[in-house]
């Protein structure tokens, strides 16, 4: 009986989560007769593909999912390098004013988005980096490098220093222990940030709008999207198929790596 409320419970936040992707789904099918009736039925008996064809063939997608997949993986790359490095010398080392770039790192989660975006258009303009992709990578390094350090701190310092210390007794290097003994044992801990910056990367909208302004070559899809919205009707197929398509690259990436995101989220090394 105990079990009966708890399972009902994560069935329903189950359905109420994956049922906004069946419908986006289920709308990318639909024929645009369907889509347009008020008659709303939770199935199609005539699917199409239609809708994807149109975006497929569509001007410029294949270019602009290259440019999210670029921005993404190389947020992805770098925020995992610099996070580890971060988290080992907050962890490792005693400096001064270690604990006030700890909380400087809280306090920088707290800023909305919407706060910077303005202040961030200037220094990207100041930098010369307007209407580039090198743009989106270094402001979204900056929006998730905090809680990447912060949450790789945990994992470093779950691995017991006398690991460390043993392997230098025998004669590793710094860098040898950084990178054959600590790396191997935070990985898990790199996945469940990289998943997140991942995902951050991919689905920015705000920042793409701001810096990519008459580049057109280098817009991501999440921009690229607003070719469906029109001011006389909406093209919801094609909104809907392109988002199906959108988020195949996350589901490929999420399972990828999800061995290593389980034991990552459940925990780090243990003493």
């Amino acid at each position: 009986m105990r079990r009966i409320v708890p399972n009902t419970v994560a069935c329903v936040v189950a359905f109420l989560t994956a049922f906004p992707l069946y419908w986006m789904v289920l709308s990318a099918l639909k024929p645009d007769g369907e889509i347009q009736s008020l008659d709303v039925r939770l199935w199609t008996l005539h699917p199409t593909l239609d809708n994807f064809v149109r975006v497929l063939t569509g001007e410029g997608f294949g270019r602009y999912l290259l440019n999210s997949a670029g921005v993404a993986l190389s947020v992805v790359v770098l925020s995992a390098a610099v996070a580890f490095l971060a988290a080992v010398a907050v962890t490792r080392f005693r400096f001064r004013f270690r604990t006030t770039v700890l909380i400087m790192f809280l306090i920088a989660q707290m800023v909305p988005v919407e706060a910077l975006t303005i202040p961030l258009f200037f220094v990207v303009r100041d930098l010369g980096l307007l209407n580039t992709l090198a743009s989106l990578v270094v402001v979204q390094l900056a929006f998730t490098l905090p809680f990447a350090i912060w949450m790789m701190r945990g994992f470093v310092a779950a691995v017991p220093e006398a690991l460390e210390e043993a392997a230098m007794i025998d004669g590793a290097g710094r860098a040898t222990v950084l990178w054959r003994i600590l790396f191997p044992l935070v990985a898990p801990g790199l996945v469940a940030t990289s998943v997140f910056s991942f995902i951050t990367a991919w689905n920015d909208f705000v920042f793409a709008r701001t810096f990519i302004i008459s580049a057109k070559d280098n817009q991501t899809l999440p921009a690229a999207l607003l070719v469906f919205f029109k001011p006389d009707e909406n093209d919801w197929g094609g909104i809907m198929a392109a988002s199906t398509l959108m988020t195949i690259p996350v589901l490929i990436f999420f399972v990828a790596v999800q061995r290593r995101l389980v034991s990552g989220l459940g925990g780090a090394v243990k003493d």
